[in-house]
């Protein structure tokens, strides 16, 4: 059954948490099973090696506890190392490995039984080199598929990260850069000119109507040329604010040409008129002046000679 159809349980959660996304319900159930099977055999081995040392020592009721729980307890470290190669989506050669490993484990605990504990440590014909030698044997095989099953497990998760990352990097870079977006707008501009206020540049003067924009228009002959003229900064700051497309304020002058035309010809004769004037009285003021200062130096002149 594949991860989709796989139902929802505790065990599920916990694979999905720790581990991943399942692959077959079978291998979430025989590697929790084998995992928590052999920490049961351990918790069990030691109730019976605690109650088997509440009898005399190297009696017969003392063997008979304490044999049991030290066999239990080595069944039940390959039997856990099996649960977690199952339970990590490895390869099929690590799996293999481990089974052969817990099978050389289980062979070395089955020749335990058997001498222990006439024929062990130094009782009896003693092969208790031979059966730890074996038991090493079957242990050191499963300890290596085990840490090889590990690591490419963390592999796996690495190179998961890394192309999540590179998809995140990957969304995150824009589409377009800026020098693609400046290129396009200038090659759309090309063709077009505009003035500061936005509109498109032509190079004529005359506005052109239809005949249906001016049928209920009615134009005053008579009436004067007007100008609007502007000045100083605050009428230059609105003039730019209306090429921005802003709030535009004009005065606008209601006099003719001809008007201010005469009124500058009536300035420019006063100024004249005053000039004039300035220039009479500074005469007659030197015309008095001159006999005084010439009559001030002949005094000066007798002081001088006395």
């Amino acid at each position: 059954m594949s991860a989709e159809q796989a139902p929802d349980g505790y065990l599920f959660d916990l694979y999905r948490r720790y581990i991943g996304e399942p692959e077959d319900r079978t291998d979430v159930y025989v590697g929790f099973g084998l995992f928590l099977g052999g920490i049961g055999l351990a918790i069990i081995g030691l109730l019976l090696f605690l109650w088997g040392n509440t009898f005399e020592a190297r009696s017969a009721e003392y063997f008979a506890w304490i044999g049991p729980a030290y066999a239990l307890a080595m069944v039940a470290l390959p039997v856990t190392m099996l649960g977690i190669v199952v339970l990590l989506p490895s390869e099929r050669r690590m799996l293999y490995t481990s089974v052969v490993g817990v099978a050389v484990t289980v062979g070395a605990v089955v020749g335990f039984l058997a001498v222990y504990p006439k024929d062990w440590n130094g009782y009896g014909a003693d092969y208790t080199v031979e059966i730890i030698a074996i038991y090493a044997v079957g242990l050191a095989a499963l300890i290596a598929s085990t840490g090889a099953a590990l690591i490419a497990h963390y592999l796996d998760m690495a190179r998961q990260v890394d192309a999540v990352a590179a998809d995140d990097e990957a969304d995150d870079e824009p589409e377009f850069t800026d020098e693609d977006v400046r290129r396009d707008i200038d090659e759309a501009m090309d063709d077009v000119e505009l003035s500061w206020g936005g509109v498109e540049k032509t190079e004529h003067k005359r506005l052109s109507f239809s005949e249906d924009d001016l049928t209920d228009v009615s134009v005053d002959t008579d009436a004067g040329t007007t100008t609007t003229r502007s000045s100083g900064v605050d009428a230059q700051v609105a003039g730019l604010k209306g090429l921005k497309g802003g709030e535009t304020k004009t005065t606008t002058s209601s006099s003719t040409v001809d008007d201010q035309t005469a009124k500058l010809k009536e300035l420019r004769e006063q100024q004249q008129a005053e000039e004039l004037a300035t220039d009479d009285e500074d005469g007659a003021v030197d015309a008095v002046a001159k006999p005084f200062a010439s009559l001030l130096d002949r005094f000066r002149d007798l002081i001088n000679r006395n």
